[in-house]
């Protein structure tokens, strides 16, 4: 067995994980943040063929609108009209936050979700299929989701 071989049984190599894929945040009033990340910030929201497979019911039903920033990570709002934050002092900690995605190349998923179980780390929602690819959302030490995600293989 090999460094990088010994090595994958503690965890994943650097450069598995290849960047942010998206980055999701709840918000309480859709209209006011899509003005703001679309009129403000100046990013393109996705809309028609642009919009994810997995995601498009939710953006027609206004539940999720999607916009990218110039080095094409996605941001996904998610309406969350009912949600209160711990403390509506945004300095005390972070409360819109949904969940981190990181892409990885297809081939290494299984390994990815390997790793993670054998770290005993706590898996939110099991490994899943959808059109877009596969994912799998886990907690990291403080409850914050994220997500490995990779693209179909083809």
């Amino acid at each position: 067995m090999n460094i990088r071989e010994k090595a994958r049984l503690i965890g994943l190599s650097k450069g598995d994980l290849r960047q942010v894929h998206h980055i999701a945040f709840n918000v309480q009033d859709m209209n006011k943040s899509r003005y703001f990340y679309g009129k403000i910030l100046g990013l393109h929201e996705l809309t028609g063929e642009e919009v994810p497979t997995t995601l498009t019911k939710l953006v027609q039903e206004g539940k999720v609108a999607n916009f990218v920033t110039p080095d094409g990570t996605v941001i996904d709002l998610f309406w969350e009209p009912e949600l209160s934050p711990p403390d509506i002092d945004p300095t005390k900690s972070f409360t819109r936050a949904n969940h981190l995605a990181f892409d990885i190349a297809p081939q290494l998923f299984e390994h990815a979700v390997a790793v993670l179980r054998q770290n005993n780390v706590t898996i939110a929602i099991e490994p899943v299929t959808r059109p877009t690819g596969r994912g799998v959302y886990f907690y990291d030490p403080d409850g914050f989701i994220l997500e490995i995600r990779c693209s179909p293989e083809n």
